[in-house]
């Protein structure tokens, strides 16, 4: 069986904040409207499964952003944000700006 990987590039969108995070990341990977908005209801949704039809119906999820906003560095909220993700089957990838 081959394998899928829902990719969400959101590299070049503005992302100041985590609720700018929730709203580029809900359409994509199929958020329904009841989501929490939380690292929790995150961390259960990329990790558990079973909240979102669109992330289920992949073995892996890779989301793309710029290194800058809550990315910047540093930044609490983002280092948070970022260790929901495990690095193997959901990959947060912090890209330099060009």
């Amino acid at each position: 069986m081959a394998h899928s990987e829902l990719i969400v590039d959101l590299r070049g969108r503005t992302i100041d904040s985590l609720d700018d995070f929730w709203d580029a990341v809900a359409a994509p990977c199929g958020l329904p409207e009841w989501f929490g908005r939380n690292l929790d209801a995150w961390a259960d949704t990329i990790g558990t499964r079973g909240i979102s039809a669109e992330i289920d119906a992949h073995d892996t999820l890779t989301v793309h952003v710029d290194r800058r906003g809550l990315f910047g560095g540093g930044r609490r909220e983002a280092r948070a944000l970022a260790a929901t993700f495990d690095g193997g089957r959901n990959r947060l990838v912090v890209h330099a700006r060009h």
